[in-house]
């Protein structure tokens, strides 16, 4: 936190005692962004936790190419391995971002630097965003090394059945997983709850609304218009084919990630440090 100095500004009169008052001057958004990013890596958890990223691609590449029979050597088998780790890891690592703040007290000196608490929060926000695009792509990088070895392996060509297409839609079905992991981060403050909040929603929520759609009718219809994960999942598939299909994703977003977020912002600006 040492890159994180306030500088002085001149003198902005005298204080009470006679003496020149210091005026300390704004941190630089480009200083914050940079300290953020820091931060990310400075700590073996966070450092593991996205070194993990690679790992487990690298991981799931190997078992596709030793477990995988000669038809499952594609691209889009590789993608999918790779994709099941990156689902859980992501959105956790953006909730550690905010909420390491809170667990470990940083933000006792994190907010006394930099007192507009909604500059850092944005400025995670950003570098998380950033690091998870970074992250998917440097994945499927990963894919295709693998691809590539594994129809070397089996002596067949490679086949390419990603296109830009698809490949683009996935980076934002996973980015906007991380941005609801976020929004919990946020809005609770607390690691051990959002993980398990993020959990819950992803796996038994998720579980849930998917019984109530085949064995309700009136639901199957509204899914679509309620189901964040649901909407979240065709992009999996490419993006979305016409006006409504847009329509169903835009509000799912704004009401599981943008509205909570926007009130996860006003608490932390009104909440107490500790």
């Amino acid at each position: 936190m040492s890159t994180m100095t306030l500088s002085q500004a001149p003198a902005a009169g005298p204080s009470s005692s006679g003496t020149a008052r210091v005026v300390p001057t704004r941190i630089p958004f480009g200083r914050i962004l940079w300290v953020e990013l820091t931060k990310m890596f400075n700590t073996r958890s966070g450092f593991w936790l996205t070194a993990s990223i690679g790992i487990t691609a690298v991981l799931a590449t190997g078992s596709v190419i030793l477990f995988g029979s000669e038809s499952a050597m594609t691209y889009d088998n590789f993608g999918a391995a790779i994709g099941v780790p990156m689902v859980i890891i992501l959105p956790v690592i953006a909730i550690l971002s905010v909420t390491s703040e809170w667990s470990q007290r940083s933000g006792l000196t994190t907010f006394t630097l930099v007192p507009k608490r909604g500059e850092v929060i944005w400025a995670k926000l950003l570098i998380s965003v950033a690091l998870g695009a970074v992250s998917i792509v440097a994945a499927l990088g990963i894919g295709a090394v693998g691809n590539l070895v594994g129809a070397g392996i089996a002596g067949i060509d490679p086949v390419w059945d990603i296109s830009w297409n698809q490949a683009s839609s996935l980076v934002a079905a996973n980015v906007l997983g991380l941005l609801f992991g976020f929004m919990l981060g946020v809005l609770i403050r607390n690691s051990a709850a959002a993980i398990v909040g993020y959990f819950v929603y992803n796996f038994v929520l998720a579980g849930l609304t998917a019984v109530l759609a085949e064995n309700q009718e009136w639901f199957r219809d509204l899914q679509a218009w309620v189901d964040f994960k649901y909407t979240q999942g065709m992009l999996f598939e490419g993006w979305p084919v016409g006006g409504e299909a847009w329509a169903q994703l835009g509000v799912t977003a704004a009401a599981w990630v943008v509205l909570p977020l926007v009130v996860g912002l006003v608490l932390v600006r009104r909440s107490e440090v500790k």
